[in-house]
């Protein structure tokens, strides 16, 4: 009897040590036993993950709504991209004077700076002209909500290029390489466009105001 007390009593003393330990793990720090997405699910800091792994390895990653394709790696934050060309080539909107940045990012401010300047009476400004309705990209996506998320925009150029080398190219993204994508990015009258056809090397080209093109929509956070 008193050699089963003692087992049990060391049993006891066994099983709370070990809850201790399972208890004492912080599941926000860095695991090298679980996913890039199971340590992001489980709140570890996107900067802790490219310390221990390197930002490609979040490349081509599905996650938030779309293919991961950039991190910066300054304050961490995640951009992801997904193919809209479901909803048909798409008119650019209004024709009016405008340039803005290429950079990797910047999409989100491109975006609403077009929205913005289609409320405009663009048919009083010189080579001017009024779509005359919503229906065009930007408005589109500055109004989409679309996988549960509503904070969507049109890639600068300087984007489309990261999704071009990180995602595309690795064959994920589902992007059509037979059509032509709108950018965010313009040059005067003139904005940048898109295609994913690998005898464009992932360059950008200009294109006009005055096509339809597809869209693609990414999102960061």
């Amino acid at each position: 009897m008193k050699n089963l007390f003692f087992i049990l009593v060391a049993m006891t003393i066994f099983n709370c040590s070990n809850n201790d330990t399972v208890e004492s793990i912080d599941l926000t720090i860095f695991n090298s036993e679980f996913s890039v997405i199971e340590n992001l699910d489980n709140g570890v800091a996107v900067l802790d993950i490219t310390e221990q792994l390197g930002v490609e390895v979040f490349y081509g990653i599905e996650y938030g709504g779309g293919f991961i394709f950039h991190v910066d790696e300054t304050d961490g934050t995640i951009f992801v991209a997904t193919d809209y060309s479901s909803i048909g080539a798409t008119s650019w909107g209004d024709h009016f004077d405008l340039t803005n940045s290429a950079l990797i990012g910047d999409g989100l401010t491109n975006t609403q700076n077009i929205v913005d300047g289609n409320l405009n009476d663009n048919s009083s400004v010189p080579n001017g002209l009024e779509f005359g309705s919503d229906d065009y990209a930007f408005k589109i996506v500055a109004d989409l909500e679309y996988l549960n998320y509503d904070d969507w925009f049109i890639p600068s150029s300087g984007s489309m290029r990261a999704i071009f080398d990180n995602v595309h190219s690795q064959g994920l993204g589902s992007l059509d390489e037979t059509l032509f994508y709108w950018t965010s990015t313009k040059d005067g009258y003139s904005p940048f466009v898109m295609s994913f056809n690998a005898s464009f090397s992932g360059e950008v080209f200009l294109g006009s105001c005055f096509n339809s093109n597809s869209v693609l929509i990414v999102r960061k956070f």
